[in-house]
């Protein structure tokens, strides 16, 4: 991971375009490719970035991304105040709590929660950057990856997003689809998700405990 402060602005042209003026910020550098731009004052989440997979070309005073889609974020950098990289490792990942893991336990044994006719094929299917949830077949036979939240999240749908674009670049997979499942789907991270092509589902706990409630919600 690389890690940079600088006195930059960022210019970013695509679907929409945005302009963060002047002002030091934090660039963060994965090793998945992915480049965000960070403020102090906004917790995690980055005041703009671009998602792998992605191409950085450094200039002097200059770094452009841009994505498959063509389309570019473009960082002008004033002054670098300081330039680090730092090698992580491989991540454990997630220790999920015990709703969200019993959540996941309970679809694996009731696939057909996600269709008539679901299947299980694995849980916790490993890819390169971290385990899907859930593998399943769907009626046709096709296979679906399913992340299970408590809460549905964006940081959730760009986690399945990543499984998703890894898994199909397998012959013996693709084509693979995606279901974000949670008990709570905020509006954004449904929003990410249908453009996305990741069909969201609304699962109720209680009722696959085999409670009273039966309010299952399908999106």
């Amino acid at each position: 991971m690389r890690l940079v402060i600088a006195r930059c602005q960022v210019d970013y042209a695509g679907r929409l375009t945005a302009h963060l003026p002047m002002a030091p910020r934090l660039l963060l550098v994965k090793q998945d490719g992915s480049v965000s731009v960070h403020a102090d004052d906004r917790a995690y989440k980055p005041l703009n970035w671009m998602s792998p997979p992605c191409w950085l070309t450094e200039e002097p005073g200059v770094w452009t991304v841009r994505n498959k889609a063509d389309e570019s974020l473009v960082i002008t950098i004033e002054e670098v105040l300081h330039d680090s990289s730092h090698e992580l490792g491989i991540d454990p990942g997630l220790v999920k709590d015990g709703v969200e893991a019993h959540l996941q336990e309970l679809l694996a044994a009731h696939p057909e929660t996600f269709g008539d006719g679901w299947t299980l094929v694995r849980r916790e299917y490993m890819t390169a950057v971290g385990p899907v949830d859930l593998l399943c077949r769907d009626v046709d036979g096709q296979h679906v990856a399913v992340e299970v939240k408590r809460r549905g999240e964006i940081d959730g749908v760009e986690q399945l997003t990543r499984y998703l674009e890894l898994m199909n670049r397998d012959p013996l997979l693709a084509p693979v689809q995606g279901v974000f499942a949670a008990q709570q789907i905020k509006p954004q991270a449904r929003t990410l998700a249908t453009d996305r092509g990741i069909r969201c589902v609304t699962v109720d706990y209680d009722a696959l405990r085999g409670m009273q409630r039966d309010d299952l919600l399908l999106f």
